[in-house]
C-alpha cells in the first residue's frame, strides 16, 4: 500500500504495509538512517523523532496514522544545530548510540520551554537512556543551547604536585 508522508518537510511515498513502524520505513526505505534502533519496544529511547514537534517513540509507531502530520528526524538538523554544538563542546557523546533520540527529544523541550528548569529537563528526557550516564553533560549542552549557564559539575581535585 502506498502513502505519502511529511518528512523533514518533503512529501515521501512509501510503500509499506499500514502497521510497519515508522523506524523500518525511516531506515530501510527512506535510507534516513540517523534514527537508531534501540530495544524495539518503545523503552529506551534511541529512534525517537518528533511528529508534529512531539517526541515519539518510531520503533513503536505505525505508519498508519501518520499521513498529513510532519515527522521530523536527526537529519532535519544538518549538523549546524544549536543542540549538536552544544553536544560536541560539552563533550556529550561517548558511544554515541543514544544521541539523536537524545537530541530530539530536547530539541522537543527547547521548542516547548526556551529556558527550561532541570526539572523540565528531567521530564523531557526521562526515558532516553545513556548506557554511558552522561547525563550532566546532557543537561549542560541542553542549558547551553537555551543560552542559559550550564550548571556547575563538580570535578575531582587534580592531585598536589610535590
Amino acid at each position: 500500500m502506498a502513502m505519502t508522508l511529511d518528512v523533514n518537510g518533503k512529501p515521501l511515498a512509501v510503500k509499506a504495509a499500514p502497521d510497519t513502524p515508522l523506524l523500518w520505513v525511516l531506515r530501510d526505505e527512506l535510507r534516513l538512517t540517523g534514527t537508531k534502533y534501540g530495544c524495539g519496544i518503545a523503552q529506551c529511547g534511541a529512534c525517537t523523532v518528533l511528529v508534529d514537534g512531539q517526541p515519539v517513540r518510531s520503533c513503536a509507531t505505525p505508519i498508519e496514522g501518520l499521513a498529513g502530520l510532519k515527522i521530523t528526524t536527526i537529519e532535519s538538523l544538518g549538523g549546524a544545530h544549536p543542540l549538536q554544538q552544544a553536544w560536541v563542546k560539552n563533550d556529550v557523546p561517548q558511544c554515541g548510540y543514544c544521541q539523536s533520540g537524545q537530541i530530539m527529544s530536547a530539541a522537543a523541550l527547547l521548542a516547548a520551554k526556551p529556558h527550561p528548569t532541570d526539572a523540565d529537563i528531567d521530564a523531557a528526557m526521562d526515558g532516553n537512556i545513556c548506557r554511558c550516564g552522561a547525563y550532566q553533560r546532557i543537561r549542560a549542552a541542553i542549558k547551553e543551547a537555551a543560552g542559559m549557564a550550564p550548571a556547575t559539575v563538580a570535578t575531582p581535585a587534580a592531585p598536589a604536585k610535590v
